[in-house]
């Protein structure tokens, strides 16, 4: 152990020292160096940390992994899986020959197992089978009779294919919809042409549910091109996954959408000269009405008169009815184009 000690600070120093000149400005970094060369070298077989982690697909099974070197014959060793945050802290623990159940974890019962043909091996990775979101975390396989240790760091993610709708039309264009259920973590919503060029759409839905999955929507409208092939793409950089669906929309379908915005408008336009119609129709029937009205009072007033007429002295009163039927037909007449003038004022105000 000392010669090797020896060779690394000898190794360093001919580090610092080149053709006789000193490199200073190195100096620093080279000191750290053979500091992690002796410290490596002090606490291997110790402890192996696994920097990258492992990402397991939510329902899929999973191995984590764990190997002894020097190779070594685990069989008859204790071995134990255990996860700090978790109470018991007990993933999988083996003990004389057989796996101790009692001391496991409820979370991880019927999920979790060794391979036991390979344990004469040293290897004593374990299998969990039928991954949850809660099985997150880092795991550690730990041997006591050996004091040798290693981390995995597992993390899971969900995924699922999306589906595209039409959702309608928008001036001419088509108004798709990308849906897709089933995600951890919250993934982000993609929309590409037939080349590939990313497609300006709107902010997309994100929902979580109970089960903390997300379900996430998206829609766009999109125009004729050259080829009519859409693509909606779900992806999740954390758990490196992508899954995207494609729909080709036929030339002839914007040409019948177009063609139908064309009826649309149309049928707006003639629901438009309808209404008008009606609205003077409606004028028309109350400028009759107040008419009639009028008029009635008229003869009332007459058949008034006579009565009156019939029981006072002809003489006295025939100046008086002639100066009262005349004032009466005038009124009349005024209220009769008083009428017709309101009615041409509403028909100037329909047709503008």
């Amino acid at each position: 152990m000392i010669t090797e000690t020896r060779n690394i600070q000898q190794s360093s120093m001919m580090l610092f020292h080149t053709d006789g000149k000193c490199l200073k400005p190195h100096l620093r970094t080279l000191r750290l160096l053979g500091f992690t060369l002796l410290l490596t070298y002090f606490c291997r077989g110790q402890s192996q940390l696994i920097g990258s982690p492992i990402i397991a697909t939510l329902g899929n099974d999973i191995i984590l992994p764990c190997q002894l070197e020097p190779v070594e014959d685990a069989t008859d060793l204790t071995l134990e899986w255990t996860r700090s945050d978790l109470d018991p802290r007990f993933v999988h623990v083996w003990r004389s020959g057989k796996e101790l159940v009692s001391k496991k974890h409820k979370s991880f019962e019927g999920r979790t197992s060794l391979f036991l043909d390979e344990l004469m091996f040293g290897n004593i990775s374990l299998k969990l089978s039928k991954v949850k979101l809660a099985d997150r975390g880092t795991y550690r396989c730990f041997i006591p009779a050996l004091d040798k240790q290693s981390f995995v760091q597992l993390d899971v993610g969900a995924v699922s294919s999306p589906v595209i709708s039409l959702a309608g039309t928008d001036k001419g264009g088509v108004v798709l919809q990308c849906e897709s259920k089933g995600w951890y973590p919250e993934p982000e919503v993609l929309w590409l042409d037939g080349e590939g060029n990313l497609l300006s759409a709107g902010p997309p839905e994100t929902v979580r549910g109970p089960d903390d999955l997300y379900t996430v929507s998206s829609r766009v409208t999109v125009e004729k091109r050259h080829s009519n092939s859409f693509t909606c793409r779900v992806q999740q950089k954390n758990i490196n996954q992508t899954r995207e669906t494609a729909i080709l929309i036929l030339d002839d379908f914007f040409e019948v959408q177009s063609s139908s915005s064309s009826t649309i408008t149309g049928l707006a336009v003639s629901l438009s000269v309808f209404v008008i119609l009606f609205i003077l129709l409606l004028l028309f029937s109350v400028w009759k009405w107040r008419q009639k009205k009028t008029n009635t009072k008229i003869s009332h007033r007459d058949e008034n008169d006579e009565e009156e007429n019939r029981t006072n002295d002809p003489e006295e009163t025939e100046a008086f009815t002639g100066e009262k039927e005349q004032q009466r037909r005038e009124e009349a007449e005024r209220e009769n184009q008083t009428l017709k003038e309101e009615l041409e004022t509403k028909k100037k105000e329909v047709c503008l």
